[in-house]
């Protein structure tokens, strides 16, 4: 499959992640140059680099860590229909090289980074989205995505003029079924009997539900032809179609991952994304290789919530800015999930 242009994201969030910490040991030379890390070594998940959401997230994360600290990091590209051996080999050749950390995108890098981190040691491995690793020399970046996502209930809840919205899932994990969890849960706080189409794309990343946009294009006109005119996709480069879809129909879409109406290659559908609900991964990315530049290598889980400022909802739609209600309405359910009077479901 040809990938799309590759679009430099601006705006990085570094907002600090709680952490927690422990130390592991020190540069391996082997691994390194003159002592230094190389910079961060980056194996992408399915979409790749140019999805407008999760990957260029974790490019944004890169480039600014390279800026910050004279890097040189190297991001590599998955390859259509390969297999477990070939994402140990990536990041065993990354580990190689001299990049450290090295940090698979994704949660189907899990496996790989334990493999790996396994004989390296002394290199500092992350894993976005998984936190089953458990490795002495890992960081399982996390993120409360149910959180965000159940104040884009909210927004849709509070946008939609015929009491109808949409979700739309990638793929049929445990993982975006807290995205489904938090919207569902906030749209119903504002109207409990509001109707809401739900849809995933696929049951396999290998079938394409995070990587193709004729699928979340499809997905959605049968969402707003149902009568849903406002449709939330969590769907990664898949999410592209989505908001394509309420572009042409003149209804809202909801981004995910990156505040997609700043991304360049959405700029002609910006009208049409209310919200974005967002996620730091590029914070992730920077944080962990700050960490290790500092010599004081962040292991164990690294979970963001919006108490600490790793997820959220952009504001960049002037209306969704202006909208005094429901900026209100967001407000009082941000400081409920923050405080725990709101307790926000993931399944």
């Amino acid at each position: 499959m040809r990938r799309v242009s590759r679009i430099a994201v601006a705006g990085v969030a570094t907002a600090t992640l709680a952490v927690a910490v422990t130390a592991c040991g020190g540069s391996s030379t082997d691994a390194t140059s003159g002592g230094k890390s190389k910079g961060i070594g980056l194996a992408y998940d399915v979409g790749g680099k140019g999805d407008q959401s999760f990957n260029d997230a974790a490019f944004a994360g890169i480039q600014k860590a390279d800026k910050e600290f004279k890097y040189t990091s190297r991001d590599i590209e998955p390859q259509d229909g390969e297999s477990s051996a070939d994402k140990v080999q990536r990041l065993e050749n990354l580990a190689k090289a001299g990049y450290n950390p090295v940090i698979g995108v994704g949660y189907v890098y899990a496996p790989a980074v334990k493999e790996v981190a396994a004989k390296y040691p002394k290199i500092t491995f992350g894993i976005i989205d998984d936190e089953q690793t458990k490795a002495s020399n890992v960081a399982d970046m996390v993120f409360h995505e149910e959180q965000a996502s159940y104040l884009a209930g909210v927004a849709a809840a509070k946008s939609t003029k015929k009491n109808h919205i949409g979700f739309i899932g990638g793929v049929d994990i445990p993982l975006i079924h807290k995205f489904e969890a938090g919207y569902v849960q906030g749209a119903q706080s504002v109207n409990p009997k509001i109707k809401i189409e739900k849809q995933y794309l696929t049951q396999t990343a290998q079938e394409g539900g995070f990587s193709s946009p004729d699928k979340g294009k499809d997905a959605a006109d049968g969402q707003i032809d149902a009568g849903a005119d406002v449709v939330y996709a969590a769907a990664g480069l898949s999410g592209q179609g989505v908001i394509q879809s309420a572009n042409a129909h003149k209804v809202w879409a909801i981004g995910v991952d990156s505040d997609q109406y700043k991304q360049d290659a959405l700029a002609k559908y910006k009208d049409s994304i209310l919200t974005s609900a967002t996620k730091d991964v590029a914070g992730a990315v920077y944080n962990l290789a700050k960490s290790v530049h500092d010599g004081k290598p962040a292991t164990g889980v690294v979970r963001a919530s919006l108490a600490n400022g790793g997820v959220g909802l952009a504001d960049s739609n002037p209306a969704f800015k202006n909208n005094a209600d429901l900026q209100a309405a967001l407000k009082k359910a941000e400081a409920g999930i923050k405080d725990g009077s709101i307790k926000v479901k993931t399944s």
